[in-house]
């Protein structure tokens, strides 16, 4: 038997030590509604939200594993699912602390507050969603924290190590995503107090994600592929459609459910944001067909992300006609941001910064332009309505996620790529990291071929019959 090394044995024993260290943390009864306002309704919807924005994490494996060579369609799969079990557990034991735990600052929230989940059981409810538990507002607020690590692996998919990208998600979770969490959403996070308005993550989520993938494909540098020009067929476009299914879907409960409860600010939230990914999937079309191409199942499919990206920072505060607008627009921006990408040596697999990251900065600033106190009162009104200084606010907020989490993330990488090889060898790219990390193999079907006479099962790619 071949000899454990410290970077085998390493992730288990941490696992391990954690297990054994929540056996030290009392057990405490769950919450009670006595002499709470609690509302059964506002419970019901945000337990539906929650399922719904986790519903986006595998959404979000079939979108990306659609898209990638069929040879790496398991390994770029894994990599989003499997966030669902590193940040759930580092948001048990301190991610969600550093994001909503007593504010040291305004930077990041005291580790030692919520640490194991302390005092979140049977705790007070927090103090922006009065009306459900906070436990419930945790698991919600986990959800977020899941899938955002899940969307740079398009950017680095087809030549990034397994357990390099595992030690990613755990320091991108701790490092990136709970300061932002803690800066944006938190009452005396130092962006809240700005007057930075981003409702359901533009900022938190998806600037962040952008920035972290433009970061990780520098440290990464291009596939052999990408070199040699060769163009990397889709594994399987169905997947695709299943996926951006699954994510529209879910990002129901992602901006409806960031209302925190069953209200009209959930309701116009939900429509702003079908809104936005219809007008943003036509406009991706659309263009494309303007500049001489044929309608594709792709672009409507890339361009209802791309709204639904856009319209996440407003959702709660912009109206639904502004809405259509939004979404047009990104994904026009988003369609030229990919257009550039690709004639520069700059490798984002799967176009992660050009569709989250400028998809991110562009809803940040349309929220300073169309927001209105019509909409929320909690909000502000936008530079269309005389405030142009709440837009020079967003612009700043905006400014600060981009700068953090790039030259964050950009140091992540580099760390990483000095503890362990952060990227595949040459040979494993080759033949494919579903067999050279996972030892399994994607196989889109089986058919029956003749040989001589003879019935045999291989595998084959229907698109190619």
């Amino acid at each position: 038997m071949a000899k454990k090394t410290i970077k085998q044995i390493a992730p288990f024993l941490i696992l391990a030590a954690v297990s054994i260290g929540a056996l030290f943390i009392p057990s405490l009864p769950t919450f009670n509604d006595e002499g709470k306002a609690y509302s059964g309704a506002d419970i019901t919807w945000i337990l539906v939200a929650t399922a719904l924005v986790f519903l986006m994490t595998p959404g979000l494996a079939f979108f990306y594993g659609g898209m990638v060579h069929r040879k790496n369609v398991i390994s770029t799969m894994i990599k989003s699912v499997v966030a669902a079990g590193i940040v759930s557990i580092l948001w048990i034991v301190v991610g969600y602390s550093l994001s909503f735990g007593t504010s040291i600052g305004g930077f990041i929230g005291n580790p030692t507050t919520h640490l194991f989940f302390k005092d979140v059981m049977s705790g007070e409810p927090w103090s922006l969603a009065p009306t459900i538990p906070k436990p419930l507002f945790a698991l919600f607020q986990l959800m977020f924290a899941i899938i955002t690590p899940g969307l740079v692996v398009g950017a680095v998919a087809e030549r990034i190590r397994f357990t390099a990208y595992i030690l990613f998600i755990a320091l991108f979770g701790l490092l990136v995503y709970a300061p932002l969490a803690h800066w944006t959403w938190h009452p005396e996070g130092f962006l809240f107090k700005m007057g930075v308005l981003d409702f359901a993550g533009g900022t938190v989520v998806h600037i962040s994600a952008g920035c972290a993938a433009l970061a990780g494909a520098l440290v990464l540098k291009p596939r052999k592929s990408k070199l040699l020009q060769e163009e990397v067929p889709p594994a399987n476009i169905p997947y695709v459609l299943i996926g951006t299914g699954l994510l529209w879907f879910g990002w129901f409960g992602f901006n409806a459910g960031s209302a925190l409860g069953a209200n009209s600010l959930a309701v116009s939230a939900f429509a702003t944001t079908n809104t936005a990914a219809a007008a943003a999937g036509l406009s991706w079309m659309f263009f494309d067909v303007l500049r001489g191409k044929k309608p594709s199942v792709l672009g409507f499919c890339i361009g209802a992300v791309v709204g639904l990206v856009a319209i996440t920072p407003g959702a709660g505060f912009v109206a639904v006609p502004q809405s259509i607008f939004i979404g047009v627009v990104a994904a026009i921006i988003s369609n030229l941001a990919v257009h550039f990408k690709q004639k520069s040596k700059l490798d984002d697999t799967l176009d992660v910064f050009p569709c989250h990251g400028v998809g991110g900065i562009v809803g940040m600033l349309l929220t300073g332009v169309f927001a209105t106190v019509t909409v929320n009162s909690a909000g502000q009104d936008g530079l269309a309505y005389g405030n142009s200084a709440f837009f020079v606010t967003q612009l700043k907020g905006m400014l600060v996620a981009v700068v953090f989490s790039f030259v964050m993330s950009y140091l992540i990488f580099k760390f990483i790529d000095l503890v362990l090889p952060l990227r595949v060898s040459e040979a494993d790219e080759d033949m494919g990291l579903d067999a050279s990390q996972h030892n399994e193999k994607y196989m889109q079907g089986h058919v029956l071929v003749q040989n001589n006479g003879v019935l045999k099962e291989a595998e084959e790619n229907y698109a190619e019959l």
